[in-house]
């Protein structure tokens, strides 16, 4: 097991206990469970990479879950936000709250 760097001081001067590791140089200590956040990356249709805030265009006609209504190809989302699950994007069309796919909609 190779040592992490301190997410303090970003030292690899590091004292290996039972359950924590503590860094020698500055006194930092943190559990050995914790693992370092990854970023989640989420990518459009066409490979674009998303952030909240963004504004996406819908690659083709979505039927509505629920009812009759079809959200339209080409129908923009302002201010995008970005959420864990199978439906990435949260936004409002229309007033509306929806959750919809990365791969339905395109960047910009």
């Amino acid at each position: 097991m190779t040592t992490p760097d301190c997410p303090a001081c970003s030292l690899n001067d590091l004292l290996s206990h039972l359950d924590h590791w503590e860094c020698a140089t500055c006194g930092h200590e943190w559990p050995k469970t914790a693992a370092p956040a990854v970023a989640r990356i989420v990518k459009d249709a066409h490979a674009n990479i998303l952030a909240d805030g963004d504004t996406v265009t819908l690659i083709k006609d979505l039927k509505l879950r629920g009812g009759s209504g079809v959200l339209k190809g080409g129908t923009k989302v302002k201010n995008i936000r970005l959420v864990d699950g199978d439906h990435e994007i949260d936004c409002k069309i229309e007033g509306s709250p929806m959750a919809l796919k990365a791969c339905f909609v395109k960047k910009g």
